[in-house]
Formats: C-alpha cells, sequence, structure tokens
C-alpha cells in the first residue's frame, strides 16, 4: 500500500524539512537545498504562495517524499493531494481532514500537545502523531505520553536543534520535523549554507537512533 510505503519512507528518513518561504521559486530552491544535504522528506507549507505548485514540481523528483504543511481543512488538503502531495501535516487535529486523509489512503499528522488530543487522533486512524509546538516540551514529555499511549508514534516538532536532536530520538521520538533550525541561511540566501545543516541533521539523526527503526 502506498500510505504504508509513505509512512515507512518517513520514518527511515528520521527527519523532515519545513519549507517556510515567500514565493515559489523561493520554497523550492530551498527544499533542493535540503534535498542535497539529504534530507529527502520535505513538508511544503501552505504558508508559501502558490505551495500546491510547489509541490507537483517537486514531485518530478521520485527521489523526494513531498507533503503538504499547515493544512487547517479539507479544501486544502484535497488541493495538495491533487497536487501530488505524499502526506499531510497540520498544526492540530481536525476530524474532517483525518476522515479525508484515510479516504484517500494519504497520511494525516496533526499537531497534538494533550493526551485527549492524542488519543483521539488515535481514534480517526492516525499513524504518526505531531508532537507541536515541540518547543513547548522537553524531550522528556514523549516519555511521560508514551507511559499511557506506548502504542503513538510521534514526531516533534518546533524547538528541534542539532543540539537536542538525540535526546528527541532517545525519548521515544519515530522522526523529527525541523524549520528554522535548518532553513535560516535561506534568509541571507546562503542555500550552501542549509545544505552544510542538512547533512549536519542527518548525521545527528543516524547517530542518535536505533538501527533498523520501524513505525
Amino acid at each position: 500500500m502506498k500510505r504504508y510505503q509513505v509512512l515507512q519512507r518517513l520514518v527511515e528518513q528520521g527527519i523532515v524539512a519545513i519549507i517556510r518561504a515567500e514565493s515559489p521559486e523561493g520554497g523550492k530552491k530551498l527544499a533542493e537545498a535540503c534535498a542535497d544535504g539529504g534530507v529527502t522528506a520535505i513538508e511544503v507549507t501552505f504558508t508559501v504562495p502558490g505551495a500546491d505548485k510547489v509541490i507537483a514540481s517537486l514531485k518530478d523528483n521520485r527521489s523526494l517524499l513531498v507533503g503538504a504543511g499547515t493544512v487547517l481543512d479539507t479544501e486544502t488538503a484535497r488541493i495538495a493531494i491533487l497536487a501530488g502531495a505524499d502526506y499531510i501535516v497540520s498544526p492540530c487535529f481536525n476530524v474532517e481532514t483525518a476522515k479525508l486523509c484515510n479516504r484517500y489512503q494519504v497520511p494525516y499528522l496533526p499537531g497534538c500537545m494533550t493526551v485527549k488530543e492524542v488519543v483521539e487522533a488515535l481514534e480517526y486512524g492516525v499513524d504518526i502523531i505531531k508532537f507541536f509546538p515541540g518547543n513547548l516540551f522537553s524531550p522528556e514529555a514523549i516519555k511521560a505520553f508514551k507511559g499511557p499511549i506506548p502504542h503513538a508514534s510521534f514526531m516533534p516538532t518546533g524547538g528541534v536543534t542539532l543540539d537536542n536532536v538525540g535526546d528527541w530520538f532517545k525519548a521515544g521520538a519515530i522522526a523529527v520535523g525541523v524549520g528554522g533550525e535548518l532553513t535560516a541561511p535561506a534568509k541571507q540566501g546562503n542555500y550552501q549554507g542549509v545544505t552544510e545543516l542538512a547533512k549536519q541533521f542527518v548525521e545527528k539523526v543516524h547517530e542518535s537512533r536505533t538501527v533498523g527503526v520501524r513505525l
């Protein structure tokens, strides 16, 4: 199943690059800079103008796993899926978006920050919980969540850095989402700097996790 294949690739990659830019061209260039550094799971947020077109253009590269981020409703989710998005990411859980994604067998990764939200998301077929905003928690929070919900899979997003990425995996994260900590050099036009940071993140993730992690 494509859904399982996408989930497995997300887990194997271990890191998702979150793309925010002021133009479609900037978004694509930023995504390619991350990919050049080895981060091939890309999340194009719908704060990027023409995000659906960026997703469609990136899908020409079959080695990339391209998802849509900041998806707030079913209309946006459908636009993203029609553009070729491999997965849908939201800052919060939305029942109707979960149903839509299930209908088309597209993984849905909603942001959750309470046990109630996590359990509700699991009840609607969510496979990976976006632990968001991660900067309001510490990695120890994942351990706390996995106490009563050991079967839940978490991807912390927000506040993940080169210094603490290992702590997140040690606490039980299945993957991490990284935005500004990875893409900041692009603000000064330094896309090579983004590529170098991507390489460092990939190396840190590889060092941090158990070999053969599976969902």
